[in-house]
């Protein structure tokens, strides 16, 4: 049975790799998906490191970079709280929690949520506003499942719901996430390789009373009529990722993580993440990062360099880590993040 799912995991990495090295990004599509809050990141770790650590990233963090490393949850539980100043005034807010089930694996749950702030509303006749005022609504609801199969594999799954409301129209879908990582690649303890495929599913579209408009129709004994205006579906952002990492032992008190992860995108350019992390003793870290993407008119990626510093406490029963990152943003004011992840 291990062989199987060896091979199955092998074939999957293999199918990966080719399809993000034939298939390039849609830097002519940039803008045209819906829910483009999936691809917003979250946790200051993995921005501080550029989301490059799809291949080592474990626990708590894994839930949204690779389901897969869920399985290495150090203890039996874990809770994580992000929050990041993003741009144009926007907040993100992340909370996830997760737990090990016996011989089973880890089941985890996690909520994301856009603080976009008010907005006025507007018509085709009040194009200055109607007075009214709307705040809306962004919200990305997931369950995750990992097991590690093997002493090397490790795999996991993940379904997201979507929930978008502006004024009178919403729309929702569903998504899944898919991801794999082998670790001890050739035997050489610390070299590991990861892989994901994300938000698949279904195109979205809006609906609700806000689509109803009311029509003067011509010759007919009731001029006026209420119709329904059909918003067109769009589809989700899927992504493809491959990443590889490596940790090593620079002395006896601290270990170094280099790791890389390149992702090709269905509604933009394909995106290329490179990050490093010194660590001292499992107490102090210092990580940078940088993301680099082709620009192509609306295409333009706006995010640079990323650098961050963490801070692990122990206590009796748990540890808790204190992380902080900062991303360079251009056109906007960069992006602070702070974390907590709490595992008992």
């Amino acid at each position: 049975m291990v062989s199987i799912i060896r091979k199955f995991v092998f074939i999957f990495v293999m199918v990966v790799v080719f399809i993000s090295n034939t298939i390039a990004g849609r830097a002519d599509k940039a803008g045209t998906a819906a829910a483009s809050e999936l691809l917003i990141p979250v946790g200051a770790r993995l921005i501080g490191l550029s989301g490059a650590s799809l291949a080592n990233v474990y626990g708590m963090e894994a839930i949204y970079l690779n389901p897969a490393g869920l399985s290495a949850l150090a203890s039996q539980h874990g809770v994580m709280f992000s929050h990041m100043m993003y741009i144009a005034d926007i907040d993100i807010e992340y909370f996830a929690a997760a737990t090990k089930l016996t011989s089973i694996g880890c089941v985890g749950f996690s909520l994301k949520s856009l603080n976009v702030g008010d907005i006025q509303i507007t018509t085709e006749d009040q194009p200055d506003g109607t007075g009214e005022i709307t705040s809306p609504t962004f919200l990305v609801i997931g369950g995750t499942f990992s097991r590690q199969i093997s002493d090397h594999i490790s795999v996991g799954f993940s379904a997201n719901y979507i929930y978008e409301k502006m004024a009178s129209v919403s729309a929702s879908g569903i998504a899944f996430n898919l991801g794999v990582q082998y670790n001890g690649i050739g035997g050489i303890d610390g070299l590991s390789v990861g892989a994901t495929v994300k938000n698949i599913g279904s195109s979205i579209k809006f609906d609700g009373p806000g689509m109803l408009r009311e029509a003067r129709i011509s010759d007919v004994l009731n001029p006026t009529s209420t119709v329904k205006i059909e918003a067109a579906a769009s589809d989700l952002p899927s992504t493809i990722e491959i990443g590889l990492g490596y940790i090593a032992s620079v002395h006896e008190m601290g270990n170094i993580l280099i790791a890389s992860t390149f992702q090709n995108n269905n509604y933009s350019a394909d995106e290329y993440k490179f990050g490093a992390e010194y660590i001292y003793k499992n107490i102090f870290s210092l990580r940078s990062g940088i993301t680099i993407s082709p620009s192509s008119g609306a295409g333009e990626y706006i995010f640079g360099q990323s650098l961050g510093v963490g801070v692990n406490y122990m206590t009796t029963y748990a540890k808790i880590s204190f992380d902080y990152s900062y991303r360079v943003v251009r056109y906007f004011d960069g992006n602070h993040v702070f974390g907590i992840i709490l595992e008992i």
